[in-house]
């Protein structure tokens, strides 16, 4: 019996609440659009994405560009004092690395394989 009574005035008031259909809700940026990865990037994000936009590499996070490592054509090493210790695997299946100081200059031979290396300077982004 008391199922039933909740069943009429569950259907009672379903009937008589019953409002109009509401509207579709619309975006709230739909006028001026949703804002593009540009217009919300903030700080190292920006200075990054403007960056890479104009083609420049602020934190080296690109692959290094390959050099072929003769005395016309050494492999670039920057550093941001006139020394830089750099290290030389000189076979592509060799397991020891040959580490040498390389200083600013002309272009210097690494002292196993004798392949080039010249150091530029390089200057930090901040």
């Amino acid at each position: 019996m008391a199922a039933r009574l909740l069943l009429r005035s569950a259907v009672r008031a379903a009937v008589t609440c019953r409002a109009a259909p509401a509207p579709a809700l619309t975006r709230s940026m739909a006028a001026g659009g949703i804002p593009t990865d540009e217009e919300q990037a903030t700080g190292m994000e920006k200075i990054i994405m403007k960056a890479m936009k104009e083609g420049t590499d602020p934190y080296s996070m690109m692959k290094p560009k390959e050099y072929a490592g003769s005395k016309a054509d050494p492999h670039l090493v920057p550093s941001i004092t006139n020394k830089r210790i750099v290290g030389c695997v000189c076979e592509e299946d060799n397991t020891a690395v040959v580490w040498f100081w390389l200083h600013q200059g002309e272009a210097q031979r690494c002292p196993s394989c004798g392949s080039h290396y010249k150091l530029v300077p390089h200057e930090l982004p901040h």
